[in-house]
């Protein structure tokens, strides 16, 4: 590996002897070459590879550094001497040019901080709002019969989170209508009004909380879950194929997710109602000494059939929340390893956050209605 550098007349001849490989220093050429050594005639630099060995990537590197000397000196590079195979890999070098790192640069002040957060929020609600225009447009299409809904879809997606999420639903609704009548007893019975439990089981588990928790249930089983299947369709780019065959994948995919969610709700939120209350009179039973009939009796004295409506309205727009925020996380999954899992994660937090606030303003919509 050695480098003859001369001058011939108003160019600069680089000789390239010798094998080159990465196991031995490669030479700098700033130090064959010192800065302002060239005359000032000297306006071009050329090669002789007549001697030129066996070579690697290493003799890449230093012509490289001989193009950037020229660059900076306004030196003509002329490769025309040098072996075709370098040639091409030295094209392929500056198709891709080294990208430049700002190393000095700090830490972006609490404003800007501020600033790109609130762009990239409102990039997201954007994308919302857009998502959700093109599902009721789907949604709108379906009703004047101007496009088809895949039932089969539609009917797993029903089976899955009907019976499929009975299990879970039961537990939880049993052991929550438990605790608030729990929480009755030993608060009511100080005033001896220990027969009153049933009031507050009903309207707690009718009102809200059957709904509340049947909805954070299925955020966390059924929202991941579409985020999940979707992510993994996007990144096998399932659903750009089909949108080049014109299949639109609203109507295909999220449509009969978010409309089988929708109709499956409503009854898990009732089945959960009834669970609760049911938990609850056994705790009425066993600790207050109440009877069947006396809770019963109370109960249906207290509750109007207006409480349970309000719930299952709660649970059909928390199924449509749910549907809609698993669905648009899904197809908003980017394309690395880790975006299945963001998506899925992204999801279940968004959907029961909009539950919440959800239910907290339908409960402000019912005070000032009176229901």
């Amino acid at each position: 590996m050695q480098v003859d550098v001369h001058r011939k007349e108003n160019t600069l001849i680089v000789g390239l002897t010798g094998d080159w490989a990465l196991t031995n220093a490669t030479p700098r050429f700033g130090q064959l070459v010192a800065d302002g050594a060239a005359p000032r005639s000297t306006d071009t630099v050329d090669f002789d590879a007549t001697g030129l060995g066996t070579w690697d990537s290493s003799l890449l590197t230093f012509l490289l550094q001989v193009e950037t000397y020229c660059e900076a000196h306004g030196l003509g590079f002329e490769e025309g001497n040098l072996p075709e195979e370098v040639g091409h890999l030295l094209e392929l070098a500056r198709a891709v040019p080294e990208k430049e790192m700002d190393r000095d640069a700090g830490a972006a002040s609490l404003p800007a901080r501020l600033g790109t957060r609130g762009i990239a929020g409102y990039d997201g609600f954007l994308a919302a709002i857009s998502f959700v225009g093109e599902v009721t447009d789907s949604f709108t299409r379906l009703i004047l019969r101007r496009s088809r809904l895949r039932w089969r879809d539609f009917w797993v997606t029903v089976q899955s989170n009907s019976a499929g999420a009975l299990p879970i639903v039961t537990l939880i609704a049993f052991l929550v209508g438990m605790i608030i009548s729990f929480l009755g007893a030993v608060v009511l019975r100080r005033f001896g009004a220990g027969y009153f439990v049933s009031y507050l089981v009903g309207y707690g588990m009718l009102r809200e909380m059957a709904a509340l928790m049947t909805g954070i249930i299925m955020a966390g089983r059924t929202g991941a879950g579409f985020a999940a299947e979707l992510g993994s369709m996007k990144i096998t780019e399932e659903i750009d194929a089909f949108r080049t065959l014109g299949i639109s994948p609203v109507d295909h995919l999220v449509l009969p997710r978010v409309l089988g969610l929708l109709v499956t709700m409503p009854l898990l939120t009732i089945y959960a109602s009834f669970v609760g209350i049911l938990g609850g009179m056994v705790v009425a039973i066993t600790v207050l000494d109440l009877s069947v009939t006396q809770f019963v009796g109370g109960l249906l004295a207290a509750v109007t059939l207006s409480d349970g409506l309000l719930g299952v309205f709660k649970g059909t727009v928390f199924g449509l929340i749910i549907g809609l925020a698993g669905c648009m996380k899904g197809m908003q999954t980017g394309a690395d390893a880790g975006a299945v899992g963001r998506a899925a994660t992204s999801a279940v937090v968004l959907g029961i956050t909009l539950i919440i606030v959800a239910n907290a303003v339908i409960d402000w919509l019912a005070v000032l209605l009176d229901i």
